[in-house]
């Protein structure tokens, strides 16, 4: 209900009258009032004015009402916004694996105690700047498919940015988010598997929102940037947590209805990778190529030295200038 009423607050930015409000939600003034002073105790900036009504002035950052408000679809069964957390990944795979078999939720994090990136390594989740969020699904897809889910998120990031923020963001095969040969972001993905199908997916999303230079330790400072670095803008966490809900509702049903190829075709259209010289790491092998494409199967296709080409699954991939 208190969604109901910020959808309402968003719709019109003047002041909503209390017996507007109670009309169009059709309950008490008396609620109303509970509504907005409930509202106010979660951090939102209600204004009252006699004869005018209510205005919302602010809401939180990383409100779960104020996202559950504006993630409206029929893909998201329910969203949770906590404060800290060991790993939005390892609580959505926790809560997803339980009798009850929750699926399609959405679970952000403020902060991580133990944020995951690729290959084990440790993705760092200071508070009050950045995203942390993990997708909980249960995809119509077959194993040897399973990074389609990767490449989807990539792209999904990609646009709700820019069209929060205005940046161009690119995507370095397989899953990080650049912007000026820096990292914004990167996505994780852990899925169980049925036989030939995806049983679950978890699908973990970690972005660089308004961290300062100063923020980033100096292991990372000259690799990993933030929006507001780029963009000199503070950027709302609501408006893009949003933006990326609405935007995988709107690719992953084009990968259920229409295949894989539509969204292959998008993830080119943004790779920084395809067309460039590569370096690709491989646990203990390095190997240097032409980076041609990706295949049907998101696996990238590299010329080598030699005019042999190499299907690379995974691996750290480096541009050369």
């Amino acid at each position: 209900m208190s969604e109901n009423i910020i959808d309402l607050f968003k719709k019109n930015n003047g002041y909503y009258s209390g017996a507007k409000i109670s009309a169009e939600l059709g309950i008490t003034r008396a609620a109303v009032w509970k509504k907005i002073t409930a509202l106010r105790k979660k951090g939102f900036i209600i204004e009252a004015v006699p004869s005018k009504g209510y205005r919302l002035v602010r809401a939180p950052d990383l409100s779960e009402d104020y996202i559950k408000s504006g993630a409206k679809g029929s893909l998201w069964k329910d969203i949770f916004v906590y404060d800290r957390v060991s790993s939005t990944n390892e609580l959505a795979m926790s809560l997803a694996t339980k009798d009850d078999l929750r699926t399609n939720i959405v679970i952000i994090a403020d902060s991580q105690e133990k944020g995951k990136g690729r290959l084990g390594r440790q993705w760092v989740s200071p508070p009050g700047g950045n995203i942390y969020m993990s997708l909980v699904l249960r995809p119509k897809l077959e194993t040897r498919d399973a990074t389609m889910l990767t490449l989807l998120t990539a792209v999904v990031c990609a646009h709700a940015i820019k069209k929060i923020s205005s940046l161009p963001v690119s995507i370095k095969w397989p899953n990080d988010l650049i912007i000026s040969r820096k990292k914004l972001g990167g996505i994780l993905t852990e899925i169980r598997t049925d036989i030939d199908k995806v049983n679950l997916a978890v699908i973990g999303i970690g972005i660089n929102v308004n961290m300062e230079a100063e923020d980033f330790t100096d292991e990372i400072r000259s690799i990993a940037t933030s929006i507001k670095e780029e963009s000199g803008q503070y950027c709302s966490r609501n408006e893009l947590v949003v933006e990326i809900l609405r935007q995988f509702e709107r690719f992953y049903n084009i990968l259920i209805k229409q295949g894989k190829h539509p969204l292959l075709n998008e993830w080119k259209a943004l790779s920084s990778t395809i067309g460039k010289n590569i370096k690709v790491v491989i646990g203990d092998e390095t190997v240097i190529g032409f980076a041609e494409d990706i295949d049907d199967n998101g696996m990238l296709i590299l010329k080598l030295d030699s005019g042999l080409r190499r299907q690379i699954s995974a691996g750290d991939v480096t541009l050369l200038r």
